[in-house]
């Protein structure tokens, strides 16, 4: 078949000169974009601009109100024999504090330190998983504003840890651990004050921060590459259309796991700073 050789070359000239004119018609593929983080404010609060409410922001306040409403509905009737709903809130409570708090605490620091880990995995949990909620679709952790404030707080939570448990060696046993000679600590010690007192905030408020961005981004140039092939190209290109929103829902169910992955590390890591903290050598 002689014109075979030409076919592919020309389905790709088809496919160029369709996006051209759709583009030109004010069509076209538009990908996703970092100004989806930064959107039009909705209004201000007491009419102070610096207390704008975005779409983002009215995210983070119901990821908030549903926290406060399901652990309240959960737990102001506690019964010996748990209801279903009583016995799942309980099931999260507990997950927090065997597997984060206490694992790595001890029963006692674990027992202490339980409302913050607890606070920061489900406030984590709830505003990633809105990510995926139709009519949200972005996380309330994907602008620096949260996790920055969490990670300042796991900072916080980690020195006053350090300090209560050895006021007056913390700091000395941070920078200069024990049993390394001392011409070594010229080049020990401020790599332990960057690691320890600089990195660590830095890491945890970029780790979460830049998971859900990237969830985010892949959600909406899958979703809005299926509209495009099936509504914009149409015709043979709506093949295309099935793969990209079969690769959408894939990636919902894997950035479903990634919210709670992602609450489960910052919370498990606050917990081993907070354990190297109390550790014995401080």
């Amino acid at each position: 078949m002689p014109g075979a050789p030409k076919l592919e070359p020309a389905l790709f000239t088809q496919a160029a000169s369709l996006i051209v004119s759709t583009a030109e018609d004010g069509g076209g593929f538009h990908g996703p974009s970092v100004d989806e983080f930064f959107p039009e404010p909705l209004f201000n609060l007491f009419g102070i601009e610096a207390l704008s409410v975005t779409r983002i922001t009215l995210i983070q306040f119901i990821a908030t109100i549903a926290i406060v409403l399901i652990f309240w509905l959960g737990t102001r009737r506690m019964r010996v024999v748990p209801g279903r709903f009583q016995s799942l809130v309980e099931m999260g409570l507990d997950f927090v504090r065997v597997n984060i708090a206490e694992d790595l605490l001890g029963k006692k620091d674990g027992q202490r330190f339980l409302p913050i880990l607890t606070t920061m995995f489900f406030m984590i949990l709830f505003m990633n998983i809105t990510g995926i909620i139709p009519f949200m679709n972005i996380a309330g952790t994907s602008v620096i504003g949260v996790p920055l404030v969490l990670a300042i707080i796991s900072y916080i939570t980690f020195i006053y840890a350090g300090i209560r448990k050895s006021p007056k060696n913390f700091f000395k046993n941070s920078l200069f651990p024990s049993g390394v000679p001392w011409p070594i600590y010229i080049i020990v010690t401020p790599i332990e004050l960057i690691s320890t007192f600089i990195i660590r905030p830095v890491t945890l408020t970029l780790r979460l921060l830049m998971n859900m961005m990237v969830g985010h981004l892949l959600l909406v140039l899958f979703f809005a590459a299926t509209q495009f092939f099936l509504f914009d190209l149409g015709g043979w290109w709506s093949a295309l259309a099935a793969g990209s929103l079969a690769f959408g829902f894939v990636f919902t169910l894997f950035e479903i796991l990634v919210a709670v992955l992602q609450a489960y590390v910052f919370a498990l890591l606050t917990a081993v700073y907070i354990q190297l903290a109390v550790a014995e050598e401080h």
